[in-house]
């Protein structure tokens, strides 16, 4: 009967850390005028959470490149935005008020 405890008690660790693992939201920093990452790779369905970290500094997360307008809405210092990506693909993006600033999410199945 102890075996059975103990086997319970392991099965049941291994479930709350894959829950636990699963629901990580992958993270971008904006610092420093960066997306740190500048790349990063997920899987579809998965949704990516952006943070400016900067004292001072707004920014923008723009996928100009998918025909979408600029965001009206900047992202100012602790502001966060978050997107889920429903297709496979890479998605690269760039800051509106900073065109230096690029990223790409690569999404896979």
């Amino acid at each position: 009967m102890k075996w059975q405890s103990l086997l319970l008690i392991f099965i049941s660790t291994l479930s709350l850390s894959a829950a636990m693992a699963t629901d990580e939201t992958p993270l971008v920093v904006l610092e420093e005028y960066k997306f740190i990452p500048q790349e990063i790779t997920i899987k579809r369905g998965q949704t990516v959470r952006w943070e400016n970290h900067e004292k001072r500094q707004y920014h923008s997360v723009w996928f100009e490149a998918l025909g979408e307008e600029e965001p009206a809405d900047y992202l100012f210092p602790d502001d966060t935005y978050e997107r889920t990506f429903k297709q496979t693909g890479s998605f690269p993006y760039r800051c509106g008020p900073h065109p230096k600033m690029t990223g790409t999410v690569h999404v896979v199945d």
